[in-house]
């Protein structure tokens, strides 16, 4: 197995292309040993999802493209990313309790910590920006000497949350 896996796609800044993004990177998961029937695929494909779709709405016309990249160290850390062309870092809007969108980072943001991971923002050396998911790889719990995926390790005892 490499120590490093990557593989990206870029995609038109258009609605389409969320959905087309989101079976890229489950065939990718999918390739590399991530169960594309559990919890973990389904946050990770929300999570995906979500960031597809503030590059489409939010670059307001500045990014005609969005590339997806996904990064697996050594089968332990997985890092997806978002890259597009506005310069703008996404910002968490007010969302009161029944508006349907404003949510979005809140989401990610909260699916990433339950995770054990983060979410966080980085510019690109052409001004975009890159919006990162990074957190352990989830199918590295199925490992033989690792805890089950709904067991934590806290302080050397292993407890269910």
């Amino acid at each position: 197995m490499a120590d490093h896996q990557e593989a990206t796609l870029t995609l038109p800044s258009d609605p389409a292309s969320v959905p087309a993004a989101r079976r890229h990177v489950a065939e990718v998961l999918s390739s590399w040993g991530l169960d594309e029937t559990g919890e973990a695929a389904a946050a990770l494909l929300l999570m995906v999802s979500e960031l597809t779709t503030n590059a489409v709405q939010h670059t307001l016309g500045r990014s005609p493209a969005f590339t997806v990249g996904l990064y697996l160290d050594r089968h332990e850390r997985l890092r997806i990313g978002v890259t597009d062309s506005h310069p703008r870092r996404p910002r968490r809007l007010p969302a009161a309790v029944q508006q349907d969108n404003g949510r979005g980072l809140l989401i990610i943001r909260t699916l990433a910590a339950e995770a054990g991971g983060r979410l966080s923002v980085t510019p690109t050396a052409k001004g975009g920006k890159t919006v990162w998911i990074t957190l352990p790889w989830p199918a590295a719990a199925a490992l033989p000497g690792r805890p089950a995926a709904r067991e934590r390790v806290t302080r050397g005892q292993r407890t269910r949350p």
